[in-house]
């Protein structure tokens, strides 16, 4: 290609191209045709005709419902407190009821209600339905944490073109420093939207802000240690990594059972689903299962740490040549004057590049 312009804009724009494959591929796949699989639910009673009823349903359902009994109602409220079943019927010739938990989905919930409601129709009788756990008022849908990753995400993931771009001239120590501050900005950004702002969290707003750090930090530094290697492509590698297979894997809209097997795989182990199914803990059901949300968020953290030390240690012969100067510069005569316009130029090549590269990032 005989224009050094075009081909300039061209390798740039292979970048949103693949942006779009991605996104199409990931967000479409996810979220356009929810169906369960191994949906678990139980029915109430210990009675033989509960245990003929369940397998009833269970035959009915195939590989859509995964279906167990429970003695009690009691019994049933305790599951879904733990996210152990999306629904619990309770059978009753007069007054059948559903027990769901909305703040743990509420599409889960709406998916449980379609199957259970004709099931109380072919008897006759409306159903009733019960939830054991409500979002708050501010939040009726408990989509709110879902959007607040995204927020959270997109704070980090562009705050990584400053970081590993732009301060590429600083040591990898300072960057490490501005990447703790960074997350901790990003953390309490996310504190006050989830707070005084839109009252998604109307307790425990420390612990929310503790979440939003960990998970902003372990994001960050991944970048940062990464962009040492990939350079422009850290942009794809991050939009890849935290939101195409994050957003998609979170569980803020449709939990695992609604998706397919593919993203409920990445459910039980990313970063998204550790900081929403985590903030669902502490919000809604007592902080059970917090301690397992955390430590994928830690763990998320410390595979940050790793890379970037890696990448400290690749720089380190780099920054030591700049600190001492090259072999010999000092014997050298100086450069002529027609130089200097060659440095400036080079210099400024280099700045428009990280211009580019934060202005993409940002941009997506």
């Amino acid at each position: 290609m005989r224009s050094p312009a075009l081909r300039h804009v061209l390798t740039h724009l292979i970048t949103p191209l693949l942006m779009c494959i991605g996104m199409g591929l990931a967000y479409m796949g996810a979220f356009v045709a929810p169906e369960p699989h191994h949906l678990p639910v139980a029915v109430v009673g210990s009675a033989p005709q509960a245990k003929v009823f369940a397998q009833t349903v269970k035959d009915t359902a195939g590989d859509k419902l995964d279906v167990r009994t429970v003695a009690t109602r009691a019994d049933a409220v305790h599951l879904l407190k733990s996210r152990d079943v999306t629904g619990a019927y309770v059978p009753s010739a007069k007054a059948p009821e559903l027990l769901v938990a909305s703040a743990a989905s509420d599409m889960g919930a709406t998916a449980v209600e379609k199957v259970f409601t004709p099931v109380a129709a072919k008897e006759g009788v409306p159903l009733k339905v019960t939830d054991v756990a409500e979002p708050v008022a501010d939040d009726p849908t408990g989509q709110g944490l879902f959007f607040l990753l995204i927020a959270l995400s997109i704070g980090s993931y562009a705050s990584v073109a400053a970081l590993g771009a732009a301060g590429a001239a600083l040591s990898m120590r300072v960057r490490a420093l501005l990447t703790l501050g960074v997350s901790a900005v990003v953390g309490s950004i996310g504190a006050l939207l989830a707070g005084p702002v839109f009252h998604l969290a109307h307790h425990d707003l420390e612990g929310v802000w503790g979440m939003a750090w960990l998970y902003s930090a372990g994001i960050l530094f991944i970048g940062v240690g990464l962009h040492t290697f990939l350079k422009r492509w850290t942009t794809l590698t991050m939009m890849v990594l935290f939101v195409m297979l994050n957003f998609t894997s979170s569980g803020g809209l449709f939990r695992p059972e609604l998706q397919n097997g593919f993203f409920g795989t990445l459910h039980a182990f990313w970063n998204g689903a550790g900081f929403v199914e985590g903030a669902r803990s502490l919000l809604y059901f007592g902080d059970d299962g917090l301690a397992r949300n955390v430590w994928t968020l830690g763990v998320w953290l410390l595979v940050g740490l790793v890379v970037t030390g890696i990448a400290a240690l690749y720089e380190r012969p780099r920054q030591a040549r700049l600190a001492v100067g090259h072999p010999g510069t000092a014997t050298e005569p100086a450069a002529p004057p027609a130089a200097a316009p060659t440095e400036r130029e080079a210099a400024r090549a280099a700045e428009e590049e990280v211009e580019e590269e934060v202005e993409e990032t940002v941009g997506v």
